[in-house]
């Protein structure tokens, strides 16, 4: 791989300024800070804020991570090891350090779920690119290969760019299909940005099609997505396969809900496990952890195909956005097949906005979006 990045440190200034205590979003790589005063009932004073917190990146090549800083403190970590189909954000923290993801299987923890292996931190992948699935590859444990798997190998680091309040990070990636063969070009762009207890990923995901078309048919199975922490899914019923504390997956009928606290609101207020199949312009996550409480929406584009997304959120902690599931999510009343055409390019754009002390509301999130959609 690659490594064509220089340092370079941006100095887009964080002044200080009074601002109700809801709502604080950086805006605009290289374009400055707004701070939108969404005022909130249950917050009506104002508070000075800090110095601005600063951005950095610590490029581990040898164990082919990344880790992102703010204030040297650990956000996330991209990750593209050999025993990984595709790269990942994994794991990602909020502002007081919580990790809002999963550990298994990287990290397993007793307590936690030990399905669906493929699910790792934060990705982007589809299901059906010309036949081999992205998305489910890797189902059968960490390190293993699907007969029809297709692989994203990242291929460069093009750009590091620490800064205060942001910093941005740049990478190439191939998609090769189950036979080795290349489908795709892919280059990501993450923006990642941080103030008081607000933080940010906005990721930019170009694809590019070489001498041959690509044809990406409707699947549910996609397309940006997170895997939640235990405490995070929503309260079920029925047999689950849990993490043990002594190492192995053991399936459980009988257990206590009183630490799984998450539930799901869309722009357009569907509720609960109800929003499976739904669209909305975001969807929000909402929970607690060991007393803090948490917020993670997803805003889509409206320059993605299929603007609002359809979701595949799953009470289990899948929690993700697809664009071109729509027969399983209407049962075959729309279809959403795609394409590529050769030597052709599309580019997805997602956000996620993470809270930590407090909940996100309906319009600070809005607020959000909207800032989103002018990028």
């Amino acid at each position: 791989m690659k490594i064509k990045y220089s340092a370079h440190k941006s100095h887009t200034k964080l002044s200080s300024m009074s601002f109700p205590l809801t709502i604080f979003s950086i805006l605009g790589f290289g374009m400055g800070i707004l701070v939108l005063n969404s005022c909130n009932s249950a917050s009506t004073h104002n508070q000075e804020m800090g110095p601005p917190y600063q951005v950095t990146f610590q490029n581990n090549e040898a164990d082919k991570t990344i880790d992102v800083l703010i204030d040297d403190e650990l956000f996330t970590t991209l990750r593209w090891q050999e025993n990984l189909t595709k790269p990942a954000l994994h794991p990602i923290h909020t502002a007081k350090g919580t990790a809002i993801t999963r550990g298994f299987p990287l990290n397993p923890k007793p307590g936690e779920r030990a399905d669906h292996p493929h699910q790792i931190g934060n990705w982007f992948t589809y299901g059906n690119v010309n036949g081999s699935d992205f998305w489910g590859n890797g189902s059968k444990g960490l390190g293993t290969i699907n007969a029809n798997g297709g692989k994203i190998r990242l291929t460069s680091i093009e750009q590091l760019e620490e800064g205060e309040g942001e910093g941005k990070l740049t990478t190439t990636a191939q998609w090769i299909d189950s036979a080795g063969n290349f489908l795709l070009d892919e280059e990501t762009t993450y923006h990642f940005r941080a103030v008081d207890s607000i933080r940010l990923i906005d990721r930019a995901v170009k694809l590019t099609a070489g001498s041959l078309p690509v044809s990406m048919p409707d699947t549910k199975e996609g397309m940006f997505g997170i895997r939640v922490a235990r405490e995070l899914e929503l309260p079920a019923q029925g047999e689950i396969t849990l993490y043990s504390a002594s190492g192995t997956p053991e399936k459980i009928t009988e257990r206590n809900n009183e630490t799984i606290s998450g539930d799901y609101l869309s722009s357009t207020g569907e509720e609960g496990i109800g929003v499976w199949g739904t669209r909305a312009r975001w969807m929000n996550l909402s929970g607690t952890i060991e007393g803090e409480d948490i917020s993670i929406a997803i805003c889509d584009h409206p320059d993605n195909p299929n603007y609002p997304t359809w979701w595949h959120a799953r009470g289990y902690g899948l929690f993700a956005a697809n664009p071109l599931g729509a027969k399983d999510f209407t049962k075959n009343e729309i279809s959403a097949d795609f394409k590529i055409p050769a030597d052709n390019s599309v580019t997805f754009r997602y956000r996620i906005v993470i809270s930590s002390g407090q909940h996100l509301t309906d319009e600070v999130i809005n607020d959000f979006a909207d800032q989103f959609a002018e990028l």
